[in-house]
């Protein structure tokens, strides 16, 4: 990848904040859920921010408040230099066009009643004045990108594989040819074959389109792989940031290194040791 694509900050996010109000009972009063603390970041164009934390730790309302599809109780969110107004009504449509979102379940996000190349023409349709024969053949190059064919643009997505569902989600989300792209547990879903094609597919993707992602997660094998730099995430706050060389090989929250701990290490030496400590507590 060459330096350009990585001497300016793609995405800044500055003190954000995200609170929610419970409503109270007949003798209770309103309750305020803090779930963002006040996190801030700077992520290099072309690079990989992987945030990291155990379920309810917020890392996915910050996900929603990157996307714009939750608005930010307090703080300033910049992509690619500029200031986003995430209010309703004021936001551009080419800010949306610059980020866009792959979920978990690419099946819950995906029609069921729309043929793939319907899927993957729709954001052209909306947004643009593009004629149905482009649309087609922009959709159809796009399933090329991501491992599929022009066979595949005619199916539902029922007939498609959690992995191949999870390509056409891919496809779908770089169709408007985003800069960010904010990918919330993609690969979680997914057997563990399965993960390693799609973790290759982003890194082929990220090269070719130069594009720069935020990848939630909890499990650490994939950080690890995917990640340029880490940010661990406790209780709606940012406790632990730095490249990934730094957060695992000298982690210096007490969190993160619990964290880190409780992860089961997938190299051979360690699974032979924990079947071993099986079987004997069996024959004990």
């Amino acid at each position: 990848m060459s330096d350009t694509l990585t001497d300016k900050t793609m995405l800044e996010v500055r003190d954000i904040k995200r609170d929610y109000e419970l409503p109270g009972g007949l003798f209770k009063p309103k309750k305020i859920i803090h779930a963002v603390k006040g996190v801030s970041f700077k992520l290099q164009r072309g690079k990989t921010l992987a945030i990291v934390g155990e379920s309810g730790c917020g890392k996915s309302t910050l996900a929603r408040m990157i996307t714009f599809i939750d608005e930010p109780t307090s703080g300033e969110l910049l992509i690619d230099g500029q200031k986003v107004d995430t209010r309703p009504g004021h936001l551009t449509q080419d800010m949306r066009q610059k980020v866009q979102i792959v979920f978990q379940n690419p099946y819950g996000s995906l029609n069921p009643r729309q043929k793939i190349g319907d899927v993957l023409g729709e954001p052209l349709a909306i947004n643009t004045d593009m004629p149905a024969g482009e649309r087609r053949d922009r959709a159809n190059e796009m399933l090329k990108k991501v491992g599929l064919g022009p066979e595949h643009y005619n199916r539902y997505p029922h007939m498609f594989s959690g992995g191949q569902r999870q390509r056409i989600a891919i496809a779908r989300a770089l169709m408007m040819n985003p800069k960010l792209l904010v990918l919330d547990e993609p690969v979680s879903a997914l057997d563990l074959s399965v993960q390693a094609q799609v973790l290759n597919l982003l890194a082929d993707l990220q090269d070719e389109f130069g594009l720069t992602y935020v990848f939630i997660s909890h499990d650490l094998s994939v950080v690890r792989y995917i990640a340029d730099e880490v940010m661990v995430m406790y209780f709606g706050e940012a406790v632990e940031y730095g490249t990934r060389d730094e957060v695992f090989s000298d982690p210096k929250h007490e969190y993160t290194r619990t964290l880190f701990a409780a992860t089961p290490k997938a190299d051979i030496e360690s699974i032979r040791a924990r079947i071993a400590r099986k079987k004997a507590a069996t024959a004990a």
